[in-house]
Order: structure tokens, then C-alpha cells, then sequence
């Protein structure tokens, strides 16, 4: 791939900088923000009341575990004959004392949609989230890419992160994930069938394989910078971690890492390595620090998900579920 004049300067320009940032904070053990994309709910639900007993169980457990977090909202899910009661469930978060952000009204891709049509779809998802916020004398500050598809070209991306400074957004990046929507999924039908026994067997794989892809993301980060960063963990809000969340929270307990707010995690200075990266696919924040410092990642030792537990994924996804 030929790279521009332009683009070689930008890139050349992120890397001095990012190898001064990266080596500018000393070590110390790491914070950790928790996000839960999708919100006010992920996945299969039976009905209002299920959804919500499972966001009160989800935020329970988050209040009882002392973990902040923030849900990022598709209003579209908010839709329907129940929308009071969907609404209500974007209140129940924040009357828990976490924060709400903006993931887009319809999810939508960016490198897919044109982006004027995609701004307007993302105007459109702030005007009940925001309303809340305002009425709570807070606002709307974050905002989630779906995908993590930032932009396929440099004059997109450009054009939209105008947009969102414009309007007094920030990016909510990610550097840390856990895969958990492919165990999501397959949890849910299990519940709707009335099998505990494959419930159980999921659930337990998934805490499983958060134990393992929790350090590899810290000694990766180690590795590229030289220290861990703040993280910022990129969950959904599922029925899988709301039956979790005691557990989950024993992982960060395990490996130390100390849950804060998204706003005190974005001061990590790795957060300023400039993000050269643009092109058509979704890029956590690891590898774009990554392809910007011109260091690799040992994705060779990167832990993978259960084959049952990926085949049911790729499955549900060709169906269209």
C-alpha cells in the first residue's frame, strides 16, 4: 500500500509523540473503566419486566462491587408500545449513579453509511438520553463508534470527530474487550430454552475466558508502552454479565485493577498517542497504539474463544439474529 506524503507526516508525527507519552507516566498499578455498549439492553429479552429485572440486577451488581460505569444508548431500542418503560430503564442507570453515552440512534456503520446520513443518525440518538442527563444537571459526553469504526478515509473521519467536538462529544475509546457478546448470545437461548445445563457450561466459559484475555490485554499493553495504562473495558449490557458481575469483578479484584469512571481513566496520557489510523475496518485502541508507535502486539498468544461458543456466534449471525 503506497502511503501519502500527508499521511506519512501524520504518522510520522504520532509516533514521536506517542513514544514520549508512552514512556512519560510512571508504573503503577492500573484503573479500569467499565462500558457497556448497547444499552438499555443486549440481546434476547422476554418482555419488559424481564428487561427490567435483568438492567436492575446489572446495575446491583455494579453498586454492590463499587464499579462505575457507563451504558453507551441506541435509542432505537427505545421504540415501540413500551417506550415509557424503556426509557425507564436508561433512568434506572442513572439513578444508580452511572453515566449514559451516545452509541448512535441505529447502530450503524460508519464505513458503510454515508457520513452525513450517519451524523444525522447520531443526532437522532442523543434526544432522550440527553434529556435525562439535563434533567440530572448533567450532559451528554461521550460518544461510542459502533464497530469501532472510526472512519474509512481520513477526510470521514476528520469530518465526523468535527462534528462530535462541535457538539461537546469525546471518542470513548477501547482497550480492553472480552469477546462477551459472542457468549451473550448463546447464554440468552439457553435461558429461553430452560437449559441450565448449557447456561451453566456458557456462563462458565465466559468467566473462563475473561480470566485469561484480562492479563493478556495488561502485559500486551506492558509490552507496547512499557507500563499498563488505564484501561477502558468494552462489556454490552447483557443478561450474562448482569448474572456475572460478582465475578467479574473478582477477575479485576485478581489481577489489580482498581474500576473508575471513564473521565478519570481518558487522563492516562497513552490516551494522547495521537490515533493515525483510519481505513474501512473497527481497531481497538492496543493496535492503533500499535500501527502509531510501529511496535507489535503478540497476537500469536492472544487467548480464543471456546470453537461451540464461536460456531453458535457465526451461526446467529447468518440467521440474521
Amino acid at each position: 500500500m503506497t502511503i501519502g506524503l500527508g499521511q506519512g507526516l501524520w504518522r510520522w508525527t504520532g509516533l514521536l509523540l506517542g513514544l514520549s507519552l508512552a514512556a512519560a507516566a510512571p508504573a503503577r498499578a492500573a484503573d479500569v473503566a467499565l462500558t457497556f455498549d448497547d444499552a438499555p439492553h443486549f440481546g434476547k429479552y422476554l418482555g419488559m419486566q424481564d428487561a427490567r429485572e435483568v438492567t436492575a440486577r446489572l446495575l446491583a451488581g455494579l453498586r454492590r462491587n463499587h464499579l462505575p460505569a457507563i451504558g453507551f444508548v441506541n435509542e432505537i431500542q427505545l421504540t415501540g408500545a413500551d417506550r415509557e418503560g424503556r426509557i425507564g430503564l436508561l433512568s434506572m442507570w442513572l439513578d444508580a449513579g452511572m453515566d449514559l453515552g451516545n452509541h448512535s440512534y441505529s447502530h450503524l456503520s460508519l464505513t458503510n453509511t454515508p457520513v452525513d446520513a450517519y451524523i444525522a443518525d447520531v443526532a437522532r440518538g442523543e434526544a432522550v438520553t440527553s434529556t435525562l442527563l439535563a434533567k440530572r444537571g448533567r450532559k451528554e459526553r461521550w460518544y461510542r463508534h459502533p464497530y469501532l469504526e472510526t472512519g474509512a478515509t481520513r477526510e470521514i473521519r476528520e469530518r465526523f470527530e468535527g462534528w462530535l467536538a462541535a457538539h461537546g462529544y469525546r471518542v470513548a475509546p477501547v482497550s480492553m474487550e472480552n469477546s462477551d457478546w459472542q457468549f451473550a448470545d448463546p447464554y440468552d437461548d439457553a435461558i429461553a430454552r430452560g437449559d441450565t445445563v448449557a447456561a451453566t457450561h456458557i456462563r462458565d466459559a465466559y468467566l473462563a475466558y475473561t480470566a485469561k484475555i484480562v492479563p493478556w490485554y495488561q502485559q500486551a499493553a506492558k509490552g507496547l508502552l512499557g507500563r499498563q495504562p488505564s484501561f477502558v473495558f468494552l462489556l454490552h449490557a447483557s443478561r450474562l454479565n448482569a448474572d456475572t458481575t460478582d465475578r467479574l469483578a473478582a477477575i479485576l479484584r485478581q489481577d489489580d485493577l482498581h474500576a473508575v469512571t471513564i473521565d478519570r481513566a481518558m487522563r492516562d496520557p497513552a490516551y494522547k498517542i495521537p490515533d493515525t489510523y483510519y481505513g474501512p475496518d473497527g481497531k481497538q485502541w492496543l493496535t492503533r497504539w500499535s500501527l502509531a508507535l510501529r511496535k507489535p502486539l503478540p497476537w500469536s498468544t492472544l487467548p480464543q474463544v471456546p470453537a461451540d461458543i464461536a460456531a453458535f456466534a457465526t451461526k446467529a449471525q447468518a440467521a440474521g439474529d
